[in-house]
């Protein structure tokens, strides 16, 4: 009884886990993200503010900060249509900061 217990609640939070691969952080919860690729991959990019979110969508092997970022960069740039003065994070979730007034 107890071992199908345990195998139901990993079961469940497997899919939780899964559920949440690919989402908005929740600062940008709720904000319909534009789809944009640059140099072969692909973000979803969500804006509030200043603030811009790229989360990359395509499978990438072995996918470096430094090349994702830079690409990440120019989608954000393309959407917003304001320079971005810094980015932060890892290749699968980069956050932007743009030099808006």
């Amino acid at each position: 009884m107890r071992q199908a217990v345990l195998i139901r609640l990993g079961a469940l939070l497997l899919v939780g886990a899964l559920g949440a691969c690919g989402g908005p952080s929740p600062y940008f919860r709720g904000i319909t993200p534009v789809r944009v690729t640059v140099d072969g991959s692909t973000f979803d990019l969500r804006r509030k503010g200043r603030l811009i979110e790229a989360v990359r969508r395509n499978p990438e092997y072995a996918p470096r900060l430094g090349p994702v970022a830079e690409r990440a960069a120019v989608a954000m740039t393309q959407v917003s249509g304001c320079a971005v003065k810094e980015v932060r994070g890892d290749p699968a979730l980069i956050l932007g900061i743009l030099a808006c007034d």
